[in-house]
């Protein structure tokens, strides 16, 4: 499959198993499953056909690991980036000392003075390493890294949480654990 078509199936999905099911007929299962049957067939109908063979190479080549199977095979969620309420059945796990949050440089201000928030997602995106977060803040703009103090979060009692694609989860970062690291 081409990179177009590759990249076209991932935003389908991305906006369908996050935040739109209902709108092409999908119920989101506890944790964010839906059937793969369902999803095919779901998506023949609203005139985005997909092959299994295509989904299995989405889910493959997704650079960002965005989906995942279920270990039958028989199901597919979003990782993380929901805006509709679901549970996607995450454990708390203890996040490495630091980890970062790449945004553009317009968000700068309001981040320092508020810190960073879910707004209309379920958690903060956070990433282990800085050149992944820069690429995140590649999307809005000219990119601004922020480090944030994990350690000093977890042990204040902030839950953190690993989805399956290595992408850390928390609910809110407070500015006082929030530093530039790099723009």
């Amino acid at each position: 499959m081409n990179d177009t078509r590759l990249v076209k199936i991932s935003k389908y999905l991305s906006k369908h198993l996050r935040h739109t099911p209902d709108r092409i007929g999908l119920k989101l299962a506890e944790g964010g499953w839906v059937r793969v049957d369902e999803l095919l067939d779901a998506c023949k109908k609203h005139n985005f056909p997909i092959t299994r063979d295509q989904l299995n190479e989405v889910v493959a080549r997704n650079d960002k690991k965005r989906f995942s199977f279920d270990t039958t095979g028989d199901r597919i969620r979003a990782n993380q980036g929901h805006s509709v309420e679901i549970d996607l059945q995450l454990e708390p796990a203890i996040p490495p000392d630091v980890l970062y949050h790449g945004t553009g440089e317009g968000a700068v201000e309001s981040i320092l003075n508020t810190g960073l928030n879910k707004m209309s997602r379920h958690h903060v995106h956070l990433s282990k390493d800085i050149n992944t977060a820069r690429t995140v803040g590649k999307r809005h703009g000219r990119p601004v890294v922020f480090a944030v103090n994990a350690a000093a979060m977890h042990e204040a009692g902030y839950t953190f949480y690993c989805s399956e694609n290595g992408v850390w989860l928390v609910d809110m970062v407070s500015p006082e654990y929030l530093a530039i690291a790099s723009s």
